[in-house]
């Protein structure tokens, strides 16, 4: 298994999450940036008890967050069957 990659983020963008988020009652939208999401792109609540479940159990792996940033998204823009140019600069 994989480390999470620092300055990544792109599984608290570009996934929709339907369970709910603190700050983010309704869970949020494919594309959405998490309001836990940092400018460095780390988790503000990572290591917090109110991290959602689905959060949780999401690991990284080189199958889905492949090399760098840029093959994260566009592998998590494919899963949500979405564009992912949109999110490169997000």
């Amino acid at each position: 298994m994989m480390e999470c990659r620092k300055g990544c983020g792109a599984c608290c963008i570009v996934p929709s999450i339907s369970s709910a988020i603190p700050g983010m009652p309704n869970g949020k939208p494919a594309g959405v940036r998490c309001i836990h999401l940092t400018e460095d792109y780390r988790c503000n609540i990572f290591n917090s008890p109110l991290r959602p479940r689905v959060c949780e159990q999401f690991k990284a792996e080189e199958i889905i967050c492949g090399k760098n940033r840029e093959e994260a998204i566009r592998n998590l823009a494919a899963l949500e069957e979405i564009d992912y140019s949109d999110f490169l600069n997000t």
